[in-house]
């Protein structure tokens, strides 16, 4: 069994993925992709949000045993997803084989202002106040996360539907992201093989928290030059390759 569980980010759902599910499973031999919602977010936004990044990883299990999917797991996760990932697979290690980070950042390696770079302090106030523009406010998210949204215009088309079909509540996302900020990862890395992919134009987290984290875990790094905050939005191939030549060399 190969099973791949893919957790997204911040007030993101499943779909958010968009096509990397099936580039992923073209370049990954044998994969079967499980593309999970956090509770809050996507088919679960009328559940509330819990404030902890454990009790996110314990209803991910609780959900996995329900459908009748046994473990153990490989994870791909980036944002906040990457930390319920690291949060499971610390507490849960005979769950987890291997684990992929996308753009996450942890405490206690990094420190507030390049886990949130400053310069989006504005914007996100912005968004906040954009709760009658859905439209506005999608497009600021895509600006944060794509350093190309002007190749994106279908895909802001999608977002917006998500968001009108499950409508994640102003309570939820601060309630995730109060999460987000109280989570404090091991000093000791999970015993899982790990991977980290990281952006160099991302926009949102500074790169250099996944080069702090890949230091302390000694974890493989590898950096997209161009790519945003959304890596496999910007460039899924390239997140696809990455993870299969890792696999190849035996994690």
């Amino acid at each position: 069994m190969n099973t791949w569980i893919f957790l997204r980010g911040l007030t993101r759902e499943a779909r958010h993925w968009g096509e990397f599910p099936a580039t992923f499973g073209e370049a990954i031999a044998g994969a079967q992709v499980v593309a999970m919602d956090l509770p809050g977010n996507g088919r679960l936004h009328r559940m509330t949000s819990p404030v902890r990044v454990g009790e996110m990883a314990a209803y991910c299990r609780a959900e996995l045993r329900s459908r009748g999917i046994p473990p153990p797991y490989r994870l791909l996760a980036m944002s906040l997803g990457a930390m319920v990932a690291a949060a499971w697979a610390a507490e849960h290690p005979q769950e987890v084989r291997s684990c992929v980070l996308i753009n996450t950042s942890l405490r206690p390696f990094s420190p507030f202002h390049h886990r949130l770079k400053p310069a989006n302090y504005l914007a996100l106030c912005r968004r906040a106040c954009f709760a009658g523009d859905e439209r506005a406010a999608e497009a600021l998210i895509l600006r944060l996360t794509s350093s190309r949204p002007e190749q994106h215009g279908e895909v802001l088309d999608a977002w917006l539907s998500y968001r009108r079909e499950c409508p994640v509540s102003g309570r939820n996302a601060l309630r995730q992201l109060f999460a987000a900020g109280r989570y404090r990862a091991p000093a000791d890395a999970p015993s899982a093989p790990l991977l980290i992919l990281a952006s160099a134009a991302d926009a949102l987290v500074d790169p250099r928290c996944s080069r702090q984290l890949a230091i302390h875990w000694r974890a493989s790094i590898a950096e997209h030059r161009t790519a945003g905050h959304d890596l496999p939005l910007d460039d899924g191939r390239w997140v696809a390759q990455q993870v299969r030549a890792w696999l190849r060399d035996g994690s």
